[in-house]
């Protein structure tokens, strides 16, 4: 096989090309699953070091590092090709979306250190059955039986896994998580109409500056030096959270965002894992119960969205 300009193709880019086409020849539905499942796999990671930084610090000064560390993240792509090709068209729908996200996450980042990774991943959970009900309400997306019975099974698996938790002493920073999800509801219910006119690369870019700034002023609030470890952990963050918000933008972008809810409830696996990898939380028999409901769930809707019924 010849290459343009004469050369030769390795093995090697020919299975890259092969891949490239077959992905063009994906269902959309199929595509936005596939890119919102890769988010939440980079998302536990990001999570897990975040956490592992809210132990070490006030939460609220984490949360502004983890959002300014995205920022710098983005600045050689945004310097590399000049910053009017990343203003946005709607800069009032992007700091409404930030608004929203920044106060998300204050609730979010308060629970985070106290409750296990796989209570915290399962009760943001309740943010699809949010999103469902904004995306027929506000984008008249059509609402298939399926879709609904998967997030309904995916949430009755969520109860499965957070029930015993909210009778502990976790209890209430479990009930602060779950005030976050109708919040990060709306937001991602933003992000879906912005990217009928924004890029991606704009909304996520936006959503971290947005953000900072929301979150500055508590930050300075609680301030606290940051050691020279904690720094490349932030980095790490700020890598891990624009790839993530990145793949999250473009499965709403591509696909209905009903249709991607259902996948998300993958990432329980991810964060139990997690969890024991790093915390040693062992995952107790209600999140192996819940989990396997929730995989089933997944799985089945996965599988009906593959055969390219309309959407």
């Amino acid at each position: 096989m010849i290459h343009h300009g004469g050369h030769r193709r390795t093995p090697l880019q020919r299975r890259l090309a092969l891949l490239r086409h077959r992905a063009t020849r994906l269902d959309p539905t199929i595509k936005g699953l596939l890119w919102v499942a890769l988010a939440g796999l980079l998302f536990v990671q990001l999570n897990t070091i975040i956490r592992l930084l809210s132990l070490q610090m006030h939460p609220l000064q984490a949360q502004f590092l983890r959002y300014i560390s995205s920022v710098v993240v983005m600045a050689p792509l945004v310097v590399a090709a000049g910053l009017a090709a990343y203003l946005p068209k709607r800069m009032g729908g992007q700091f409404a979306r930030g608004g929203l996200h920044s106060i998300g996450l204050m609730l979010w980042f308060t629970a985070l250190p106290q409750i296990p990774m796989a209570d915290t991943t399962a009760i943001g959970f309740t943010g699809p059955i949010f999103i469902m009900l904004g995306a027929y309400l506000f984008f008249r997306e059509q609402m298939r039986w399926d879709r609904w019975l998967a997030a309904l099974l995916g949430f009755a698996g969520v109860l499965i896994v957070v029930g015993p938790s909210l009778t502990g002493d976790s209890s209430v920073y479990s009930l602060v998580m779950l005030a976050s999800s109708p919040i990060f509801a709306a937001s991602f219910l933003l992000t879906k109409a912005l990217t009928r006119t924004e890029r991606v690369e704009v909304i996520v870019l936006w959503q971290a500056i947005s953000v900072s700034l929301f979150s500055l002023p508590l930050a300075i609030w609680f301030w606290a030096p940051v050691l020279p470890g904690q720094w490349l952990g932030f980095l790490a963050a700020g890598v891990l959270g624009v790839a993530a918000h990145y793949c999250v933008t473009r499965g709403f972008a591509v696909a209905y965002i009903s249709s991607t809810q259902s996948v998300k409830f993958l990432d329980l696996v991810w964060a139990a894992a997690m969890g024991w990898l790093v915390f040693g939380e062992t995952p107790s028999q209600s999140t192996l119960v819940g989990g396997l409901v929730i995989c089933s769930a997944t799985i089945w809707i996965a599988r009906r969205e593959a055969r390219g019924r309309p959407r």
